[in-house]
């Protein structure tokens, strides 16, 4: 998705345990019909892992025949990574890819050297008064990979792979936990995952990476007595296990990765290690040097002044 104007987190609670190195507050922001609540990046916490911007889209409630409308934009250096709880999205690239994406699905969007899509709510979607709900990532890429070939690799529901049991129903959409692996492709090491607990369950997060957090979709948690409701994102300190305790039923996102390789710039839907590639995107898009999207090539959403 673009990057849509959106105010900066806040500053997070000051009572936190040792455990949690910083707490993000997302402000949400009304873009006509849906709100949307930016965790990454914050003040103090530009990245985790590889993830450099992390929206949370809805939950929303269109009017029949009304839905979003996120025309033709571009991307380079990173890989969006969009993942719905309820609703859908019509995504078409200028690779040619045009493909529905559902609740449980991931869509994995490489930009590398240069891509544009266009994300909207289908037709037939519009006729039944449409629902939207979810998360668009942002991963940087490596520096080895900044300039690849833009790829696109979209694997269902059913493909990704499920932990279940003890209060717990954990979906792996990158990389590895809990002795499962994703089957997504993502060329630095990291950790996304959805996590859906009862009220009771606990959720074991190791030290694997040293940077991981946690982004409470919904219910209440509780770590080391400390309690954190919906719309908080937590950054935890490196070299600890964590607990997860679920007061109530729960939704969570599990984000983490190897810290990158260097700092990363980022420019309305650019990243890069380079500033002066940056300058060269937006020279590109400017001058209409992107490819366009098959199929939604009548519009595009300009270069911000």
């Amino acid at each position: 998705m673009s990057w849509q104007p959106c105010d900066d987190p806040a500053p997070g609670d000051t009572r936190a345990c040792d455990l949690i190195e910083q707490v993000v507050v997302p402000r949400a922001r009304d873009l006509g019909g849906f709100q949307v609540r930016r965790a990454l990046p914050a003040a103090g916490k530009q990245m985790i892992g590889p993830f450099i911007f992390f929206d949370q889209m809805g939950p929303a409630e269109f009017l029949v025949g009304q839905g979003i409308d996120v025309a033709p934009h571009p991307h380079i250096g990173l890989s969006t990574v969009t993942y719905l709880f309820d609703g859908e999205i019509m995504h078409r690239d200028s690779l040619g890819t045009e493909l529905p994406i559902r609740p449980g699905a991931l869509n994995l969007m490489t930009a590398g050297r240069g891509i544009v899509h266009s994300e909207r709510t289908p037709p037939e979607v519009r006729a039944t008064a449409p629902r939207l709900f979810g998360i668009q990532a942002w991963a940087a890429l490596p520096t080895s990979h900044e300039e690849q070939e833009p790829a696109f690799i979209h694997h269902t529901e059913a493909e990704l792979p499920r932990i279940v049991g003890e209060g717990k129903r954990v979906r792996l959409i990158m990389g590895s936990l809990f002795g499962q692996r994703s089957p997504a492709a993502f060329p630095w090491e990291c950790i996304y995952a959805e996590a859906v607990l009862a009220p009771g369950a606990v959720l074991p997060l190791d030290a694997d990476y040293d940077e991981r957090g946690v982004f409470i979709v919904s219910g209440e948690i509780d770590i080391a007595g400390e309690t954190f409701g919906p719309g908080r994102l937590l950054v935890f300190r490196p070299g600890d296990r964590i607990s997860i305790l679920a007061t109530a039923q729960s939704r969570l996102m599990i984000v983490g990765g190897e810290p990158m390789d260097g700092p990363r710039h980022i420019w309305w839907n650019f990243v890069s290690s380079s500033k002066e590639r940056i300058g060269q995107a937006k020279a590109d898009w400017r001058a209409g040097r992107f490819d366009t999207v098959p199929g939604d090539a009548s519009e595009f959403i300009p270069l911000p002044e």
